[in-house]
Protein backbone atom coordinates (compact mmCIF):
# COMPACT_ATOMS: atom_id res chain seq x y z
CA UNK A 1 0.00 0.00 0.00
CA UNK A 2 3.01 2.47 0.60
CA UNK A 3 3.31 4.16 -2.80
CA UNK A 4 4.33 7.52 -4.51
CA UNK A 5 0.18 8.52 -4.89
CA UNK A 6 -0.97 7.01 -1.02
CA UNK A 7 2.03 9.10 0.30
CA UNK A 8 0.49 12.20 -1.31
CA UNK A 9 -2.14 11.31 0.04
CA UNK A 10 -1.25 11.26 3.54
CA UNK A 11 1.02 14.40 2.95
CA UNK A 12 -1.93 16.84 1.76
CA UNK A 13 -3.92 14.95 4.50
CA UNK A 14 -1.84 15.78 7.31
CA UNK A 15 -1.10 19.05 5.94
CA UNK A 16 -4.50 20.87 5.16
CA UNK A 17 -5.94 18.77 8.40
CA UNK A 18 -3.15 20.88 10.41
CA UNK A 19 -4.45 24.30 8.37
CA UNK A 20 -7.48 23.61 9.28
CA UNK A 21 -7.02 23.05 12.67
CA UNK A 22 -4.54 25.98 13.23
CA UNK A 23 -8.06 28.09 11.47
CA UNK A 24 -10.39 26.83 13.52
CA UNK A 25 -7.90 28.03 16.57
CA UNK A 26 -7.12 30.64 15.46
CA UNK A 27 -9.52 32.38 12.57
CA UNK A 28 -8.02 32.81 9.29
CA UNK A 29 -8.39 33.49 5.74
CA UNK A 30 -4.88 32.25 4.90
CA UNK A 31 -4.93 29.69 6.79
CA UNK A 32 -8.14 28.21 5.65
CA UNK A 33 -7.84 29.07 1.88
CA UNK A 34 -4.43 27.32 2.33
CA UNK A 35 -6.18 24.21 3.88
CA UNK A 36 -8.49 24.10 1.00
CA UNK A 37 -5.65 24.21 -1.82
CA UNK A 38 -3.46 22.00 -0.03
CA UNK A 39 -6.57 19.87 -0.17
CA UNK A 40 -7.61 20.12 -3.52
CA UNK A 41 -4.01 20.26 -5.33
CA UNK A 42 -3.04 17.33 -3.36
CA UNK A 43 -6.08 15.33 -4.36
CA UNK A 44 -5.57 16.18 -7.95
CA UNK A 45 -1.72 15.37 -8.07
CA UNK A 46 -2.90 11.78 -5.87
CA UNK A 47 -4.66 11.13 -8.63
CA UNK A 48 -2.42 12.35 -11.30
CA UNK A 49 0.88 10.56 -9.91
CA UNK A 50 -1.71 7.03 -9.49
CA UNK A 51 -2.38 7.17 -13.40
CA UNK A 52 1.06 8.36 -14.51
CA UNK A 53 2.80 6.40 -12.67
CA UNK A 54 0.45 2.82 -13.25
CA UNK A 55 -0.03 2.82 -9.60
CA UNK A 56 -3.68 3.07 -9.04
CA UNK A 57 -4.88 -0.21 -6.19
CA UNK A 58 -8.20 -0.26 -4.63
CA UNK A 59 -6.88 0.32 -1.61
CA UNK A 60 -5.87 3.35 -2.79
CA UNK A 61 -8.45 4.56 -4.19
CA UNK A 62 -10.18 3.59 -0.23
CA UNK A 63 -7.46 5.87 1.20
CA UNK A 64 -8.55 8.67 -1.12
CA UNK A 65 -11.94 8.73 -0.64
CA UNK A 66 -11.55 8.61 3.38
CA UNK A 67 -8.80 11.42 3.50
CA UNK A 68 -11.40 13.55 1.46
CA UNK A 69 -13.61 13.39 4.43
CA UNK A 70 -11.43 14.09 6.75
CA UNK A 71 -10.26 17.16 5.10
CA UNK A 72 -13.52 18.20 4.21
CA UNK A 73 -14.99 17.42 8.00
CA UNK A 74 -11.80 20.02 9.38
CA UNK A 75 -11.72 22.46 6.16
CA UNK A 76 -15.73 23.14 6.26
CA UNK A 77 -15.50 23.70 10.37
CA UNK A 78 -12.27 26.40 9.54
CA UNK A 79 -14.74 27.79 7.36
CA UNK A 80 -17.87 27.84 9.37
CA UNK A 81 -15.21 30.01 12.36
CA UNK A 82 -14.91 32.75 9.40
CA UNK A 83 -18.42 32.48 8.41
CA UNK A 84 -21.03 31.28 10.63
CA UNK A 85 -23.33 32.35 8.28
CA UNK A 86 -23.27 29.62 5.63
CA UNK A 87 -23.83 27.10 8.32
CA UNK A 88 -26.91 26.04 6.48
CA UNK A 89 -25.23 25.07 3.19
CA UNK A 90 -22.39 24.10 4.79
CA UNK A 91 -24.42 21.67 6.88
CA UNK A 92 -26.71 20.44 3.60
CA UNK A 93 -23.22 19.64 1.98
CA UNK A 94 -21.74 17.73 4.63
CA UNK A 95 -24.56 15.72 5.16
CA UNK A 96 -24.73 14.65 1.70
CA UNK A 97 -20.80 14.72 1.02
CA UNK A 98 -19.80 12.71 4.01
CA UNK A 99 -22.41 9.79 3.83
CA UNK A 100 -23.95 9.87 0.61
CA UNK A 101 -21.52 10.52 -1.59
CA UNK A 102 -19.05 8.24 0.79
CA UNK A 103 -21.45 4.97 0.58
CA UNK A 104 -21.49 6.14 -3.58
CA UNK A 105 -17.89 6.64 -3.83
CA UNK A 106 -17.31 3.38 -2.44
CA UNK A 107 -19.64 1.66 -4.22
CA UNK A 108 -17.05 0.54 -7.26
CA UNK A 109 -15.78 -2.10 -4.44
CA UNK A 110 -19.19 -3.70 -6.18
CA UNK A 111 -17.44 -4.96 -8.86
CA UNK A 112 -13.36 -5.32 -10.19
CA UNK A 113 -12.69 -1.31 -10.81
CA UNK A 114 -9.54 0.18 -9.40
CA UNK A 115 -11.79 3.16 -8.55
CA UNK A 116 -14.51 5.34 -8.81
CA UNK A 117 -12.73 6.76 -11.64
CA UNK A 118 -13.37 3.57 -13.71
CA UNK A 119 -17.33 3.67 -12.50
CA UNK A 120 -17.94 4.64 -16.37
CA UNK A 121 -17.54 0.77 -17.33
CA UNK A 122 -20.79 0.01 -15.31
CA UNK A 123 -22.64 2.94 -15.51
CA UNK A 124 -21.89 6.06 -17.73
CA UNK A 125 -24.56 8.07 -16.37
CA UNK A 126 -23.44 7.86 -12.71
CA UNK A 127 -19.96 8.28 -13.71
CA UNK A 128 -21.01 11.20 -15.31
CA UNK A 129 -22.82 12.94 -12.51
CA UNK A 130 -20.22 12.19 -9.99
CA UNK A 131 -17.27 11.82 -11.14
CA UNK A 132 -16.36 13.41 -14.50
CA UNK A 133 -13.85 16.46 -13.89
CA UNK A 134 -17.25 18.89 -13.94
CA UNK A 135 -19.06 17.08 -11.59
CA UNK A 136 -16.23 16.81 -9.04
CA UNK A 137 -15.45 20.31 -9.46
CA UNK A 138 -19.32 21.10 -8.51
CA UNK A 139 -19.50 19.08 -6.09
CA UNK A 140 -17.04 20.56 -3.71
CA UNK A 141 -15.35 23.59 -5.04
CA UNK A 142 -18.91 24.79 -6.27
CA UNK A 143 -20.51 24.79 -3.18
CA UNK A 144 -17.67 25.98 -1.06
CA UNK A 145 -17.64 29.03 -3.81
CA UNK A 146 -21.17 30.21 -3.59
CA UNK A 147 -20.76 30.24 0.08
CA UNK A 148 -18.14 32.32 0.08
CA UNK A 149 -18.52 34.75 -3.11
CA UNK A 150 -22.34 34.62 -3.59
CA UNK A 151 -24.73 37.38 -1.92
CA UNK A 152 -26.89 35.26 -0.09
CA UNK A 153 -26.04 31.76 1.44
CA UNK A 154 -29.68 30.46 0.00
CA UNK A 155 -27.61 29.84 -3.42
CA UNK A 156 -24.91 27.94 -2.01
CA UNK A 157 -27.86 26.00 0.33
CA UNK A 158 -29.74 25.41 -3.53
CA UNK A 159 -26.70 23.99 -4.72
CA UNK A 160 -25.91 21.58 -1.81
CA UNK A 161 -28.77 20.44 -2.31
CA UNK A 162 -29.45 19.78 -6.33
CA UNK A 163 -26.16 18.05 -5.59
CA UNK A 164 -27.54 15.93 -2.68
CA UNK A 165 -30.43 14.91 -5.25
CA UNK A 166 -28.23 13.74 -7.33
CA UNK A 167 -26.35 11.77 -5.08
CA UNK A 168 -29.84 10.11 -3.89
CA UNK A 169 -30.49 9.39 -7.43
CA UNK A 170 -27.53 8.13 -8.00
CA UNK A 171 -27.55 5.45 -4.98
CA UNK A 172 -31.17 4.56 -5.92
CA UNK A 173 -29.27 3.66 -9.61
CA UNK A 174 -26.19 2.01 -8.35
CA UNK A 175 -28.75 0.03 -6.04
CA UNK A 176 -30.73 -1.56 -8.83
CA UNK A 177 -27.49 -2.79 -10.82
Amino acid sequence: MINTPNAITAVRTVVAMALAVSAVARPSVALTAGAYVTYWAGDILDGFAARRLDQETRAGAVFDIVADRACTALCAAALLVLRPDVALPIAVFLAQFMVADCLLSLSFLRWPLLGPNYFGSVHRGVYRWNWSPAAKALNTGGVVGLALLAPSPWWATGLAAAVAVVKAASLVTVSRL
